[in-house]
């Protein structure tokens, strides 16, 4: 049956408009489901202070969060210091960060091709558990991450990611747990031009890392190097590479 609406399709009877239509749809349905097959970029991103209250009854699953291996046993330790946290209340990272950053990257909007991309390659540090997907299932809190605990942990769950391309997005708090190889790290600085002088922008550079985030997770391609990153960015944005020096990673500049 399925066959002779193949066929169908091709018939000299058949109305060419609804052909188009049905061959566009399709190509359109290839696209959307299509899974990046080149090498995993991992994109770096730091929490947001402000979050979204989970109101669903869905009780945290420590076991069943990303890196649970390497992270259970600090994760347990942080919320028993923090009895207050409701487990009992979550939802998904991307739902519960809900700041200027996530706003700009606005998950929920993506296509279901970038979704999947994100899901893959962005990683969130995070206070309360260490390093998330988009997709693990947290609770709201709301406290500030202790260097000390987490650097060893996550340099346990972490390691052979920082193998491909690195786009760190972290502010400098949470930079500070886990530093990936810097010849393979590219970070995201936000300037302006105030009298033909760069100038750091603070705030906004929240929104500025968002949008880059959404922008590379709706490419069909990663870039594998900091200066295919820079030719990928520079499509939307006016940017420069920065190259590493002594113990520091590559850097984009980008001028809003």
């Amino acid at each position: 049956m399925a066959v002779s609406h193949h066929l169908a399709l091709w018939s000299p009877d058949f109305p060419r408009c609804l052909r188009n239509a049905v061959i566009r749809a399709t190509l359109q349905w290839v696209k959307d489901t299509s899974v990046v097959t080149s090498a995993t970029m991992l994109i770096l991103l730091p929490p947001s202070e402000g979050k979204y209250e989970p109101s669903r009854s869905k009780k945290l699953n420590l076991s069943s969060l990303s890196f649970a291996e390497d992270l259970t046993q600090p994760r347990e330790q942080t919320l028993a210091q923090y009895r207050s946290i409701n487990q009992s209340k979550c939802d998904a990272a991307a739902q519960v960060y809900s700041g200027v950053l996530y706003q700009s990257l606005d998950y929920a909007s993506l296509s279901p091709a970038a979704k999947k991309r994100a899901d893959k390659s962005i990683v969130i540090i995070s206070a309360a558990f260490g390093a998330l997907r988009l997709t693990d299932f947290i609770p709201y809190y709301k406290f500030k991450i202790e260097p000390k605990l987490w650097k060893a942990p996550l340099a346990l769950a972490l390691s052979g990611l920082d193998d491909e391309l690195v786009v760190d997005m972290r502010s400098s708090t949470y930079a500070t747990v886990w530093t990936p190889n810097p010849l393979n790290t590219v970070g995201i600085r936000i300037f302006t031009k105030v009298g033909g002088q760069k100038k750091v922008i603070t705030h906004m550079s929240k929104k500025y890392r968002g949008e880059v985030a959404r922008y590379l997770v709706s490419q069909s391609s990663n870039p594998k190097k900091p200066q295919e990153l820079l030719a990928l960015l520079s499509k939307k944005f006016s940017c420069t590479l920065v190259k590493p020096g002594g113990k520091k990673s590559w850097f984009i500049d980008l001028i809003v």
